[in-house]
Formats: C-alpha cells, structure tokens, sequence
C-alpha cells in the first residue's frame, strides 16, 4: 500500500499517530477493565452525536457504519465510523475529484508511517459518554486534518 504524499505530509504535520495512539490508550480495554462494553446502540443517538457536531450524518445499511462527507472545492472528506462489540474504527474517506486518496482506517496508518508491525488499537467504550468523548477528539483530529490538508495541497 502506497500513501498518498500530501495526506502523508498532513498526517505528520498534525501529530496524527500519537494523537491516535493517545485516544486508543485513554480508551484501551485494560483502562475499562471493570466495565463491560456496550455491544447494542441506538442509531438514532449515534446520529445525534455526529449531528451536534455539525455534520450531516449518514448510515450505510449494508455495511453498518455511520458517515459524513464535507465537499470543499474539488475535495471531499469524511469519516466512516464503525461501531462493534463497544469498539470504535474510524476510516478516512478523502477524495480529490473522483480519486480516493485516503479510505483506510485510522489504525493502519501507523503500519504505513513507522512499521508494518506497530499497531494502534481501536478505542473501546462502555457507555454513551465515553462513545461521544472519542468521537468528539476523533471529530477534532478530523477538522485539523481538514484544514491542513488544504493548506498543504494548495501549496502543491
């Protein structure tokens, strides 16, 4: 897999992997050790999270995740976010015109970026609020990716 040279340099410029891997750690298994994870969800709440975050949000029956999209000149972005067994997978969904240029998830970047064997876990969560806090810090990590990927690519 070959990473595309702007989202690379945006992702370095943001600090991405430790702010993931930070997210993961807040949220790790071992850090829930005591709670069981929440394994149903009300969609209609997830939808509200995305929502009062200022994103319209979407659901994909077939594949069963939640997601958004933004178009800003000839780019769009957005999140996929899957929801299982009380663990949160978030997927860059980037495209320049009709070319996807980011569309894996978060955690196989720090494989592409450091090592093919460093691995950042999901976050995990037991309850509602945990759920809307790691969306809240994955919908900043998102906007700033936003915003400096088009500063980069304006440059370029």
């Amino acid at each position: 897999m070959e990473l595309n040279l702007i989202v690379k340099q945006v992702l370095l410029d943001i600090d991405f992997i430790n702010r993931y891997e930070t997210l993961s750690k807040e949220y790790s298994p071992e850090k829930l050790r005591n709670k069981t994870p929440l394994k149903y969800l009300d969609g209609e709440l997830v939808m509200d999270m995305i929502s009062e975050a200022g994103y319209i949000p979407g659901f994909d029956p077939k594949e069963k995740f939640f997601k958004f999209y933004e178009k800003i000149e000839d780019y769009r972005f957005g999140l996929h976010i899957v929801l299982y067994n009380g663990t949160v997978e978030l997927i860059w969904a980037v495209k320049d015109k009709e070319k996807s240029i980011a569309g894996m998830p978060w955690g196989i970047y720090s494989r592409l970026m450091i090592d093919p064997d460093y691995r950042i876990k999901m976050p995990n969560f037991s309850d509602y609020d945990e759920l809307e806090d790691i969306l809240k810090t994955a919908f900043t990590i998102y906007e700033d990716f936003k915003q400096v990927f088009l500063e980069v690519a304006e440059v370029k």
